[in-house]
């Protein structure tokens, strides 16, 4: 096979797993919402994304500073 074939092939297989992925996180996302939607949450980031920790768990009392 000539390389532009090749490539070609390697190409089109790497876009179809994009799409692929694509397709998979949007479906999630939406079931994901749907859900939310259904149980009567409001769409706090907490609920929506359980398994992210937050960055920021800090608590800060009295004057703070920017660093």
């Amino acid at each position: 096979m000539k390389n532009i074939s090749k490539i070609t092939i390697a190409l089109a297989t790497v876009g179809a797993a994009a799409i692929v992925i694509y397709a998979s996180r949007r479906i999630e996302t939406k079931r994901r919402l749907i859900r939310v939607a259904d149980e009567g949450y409001e769409t706090a980031h907490d609920i929506l994304f359980p398994n992210k920790a937050n960055k920021h768990n800090e608590l800060r009392f009295g004057p703070v500073l920017p660093e």
